[in-house]
């Protein structure tokens, strides 16, 4: 039996490479008529900066700081969204493909990216990754590699093009 493509875990760090590999989720979204999970994760800061944060502004004024910070996440995610489907217009008559959440959750990034993939029923993760100088064309970014290495579920690693 050919594998069904319904659920996309589409992971972002908010780089231009992540919104590269945003255009073959959205491919594959549109061919299979899949829906599309987003996914950004904020690295947990160290309990020794939490703390000293959280005691300089207090535990209130902390939490108020986190939402906003999250609603910001998801306001620029949602513009990206319009911008991407107004750049596309001219290759395809709409967005068909639907985004059934955005979520933005505080982590480590592979574990939250392993995590949501299992949660969300995701038949494949797609994500950017970045090469970094001479070893460009031999490694790829770390938390795309302990993705790879640890899912169970197919991933997709999308890397920018020279020049983009």
């Amino acid at each position: 039996m050919l594998p069904q493509i319904k659920n996309i875990l589409y992971a972002t760090d908010l780089s231009e490479n992540a919104r590269y590999a945003y255009k073959y989720a959205a491919s594959l979204a549109q061919q299979y008529g899949a829906q599309i999970t987003i996914l950004h994760v904020i690295e947990k800061i160290s309990t020794e900066t939490f703390l000293q944060i959280q005691g300089y502004l207090g535990e209130d004024r902390w939490k108020e700081l986190e939402e906003e910070k999250q609603a910001d996440f998801v306001k620029k995610i949602r513009g990206r969204l319009s911008n991407f489907c107004d750049e596309i217009s001219s290759e395809m008559d709409a967005c068909t493909f639907q985004v059934e959440k955005i979520l933005v959750k505080e982590g480590i990034a592979a574990d939250e990216i392993l995590q949501q993939a299992e949660l969300n029923d995701a038949d494949v993760i797609v994500m950017g990754t970045r090469g970094y100088g001479m070893f460009k064309d031999a490694l790829m970014g770390g938390t795309a590699r302990r993705v790879v290495r640890r899912s169970t579920t197919p991933v997709m690693v999308i890397r920018l093009p020279e020049g983009e």
